[in-house]
């Protein structure tokens, strides 16, 4: 039993039932459950959760209660739990601090082992979604009209450029280490500044910025 404690924010009932049934039986804890985007910031700060399951499309909207969590607590993670495949909400959601996007039609057998990756620093992203990502990076990249925007009023060391290139890349905090022949923990430090200066807050939201906004 891990005992890793979960809020669950679903303004349907039997969705949060589901989901709370899964959950227990492969050890979470599920700590509070929320029915609004207000309701899940409140139980959210309350509760101190290791992980936010939001949904989006409900009362309060999820994206804005994604975004005050993800301020207010930058140790939590947030994924959302959807039925919306749209592109729009997909950045949104990543821009707004969630380290990752499921939809409500994924095997519930599978949550678990999903959120146990994001608490591991990975980001949960269904595989169609993830070529949804890189296809638009590239798309991105490819119409650019210079092929770097360093700068652009983000005051980045050159060494946090080289840390958040090497993410962009896809690299863990370990191999960006041995890339660039520091500390781990030099590492975490650097990435701790890169998400302060960019006002995001994970690594996924960094990539994802400095992509929307020309950076790398």
């Amino acid at each position: 039993m891990s005992g890793e404690t979960v809020v669950l924010a679903d303004d349907h009932p039997p969705v949060r039932a589901g989901v709370r049934v899964a959950l227990e039986r492969d050890g979470f804890v599920v700590c509070a459950e929320a029915a609004d985007g207000p309701g899940a910031v409140e139980a959210a700060l309350r509760e101190r959760p290791d992980i936010v399951l939001m949904d989006i499309n409900m009362p309060g909207n999820g994206i804005e209660a994604t975004k005050e969590i993800a301020r207010q607590l930058p140790e939590t993670a947030i994924v959302m739990v959807t039925v919306s495949r749209a592109d729009a909400d997909l950045f949104d959601a990543l821009c707004a601090g969630a380290s990752g996007y499921l939809l409500k039609d994924m095997d519930p057998a599978r949550l678990p082992l999903a959120l146990r990756g994001v608490l591991e620093g990975e980001a949960a992203l269904p595989r169609h979604l993830v070529a949804l990502v890189i296809d638009e990076f590239r798309e991105r990249r490819r119409h650019r009209r210079v092929p770097r925007m360093k700068g652009r009023g983000i005051d980045l060391t050159e060494r946090e450029w080289e840390v958040l290139e090497l993410l962009r890349e896809g690299l863990s905090t370990a191999e960006i280490g041995e890339r660039l022949f520091i500390a781990p923990v030099t590492v975490r430090n650097h990435i701790q500044n890169i998400l302060h200066k960019l006002d995001v807050h994970t690594k996924l939201a960094a990539v994802v910025f400095a992509y929307q906004h020309e950076l790398i």
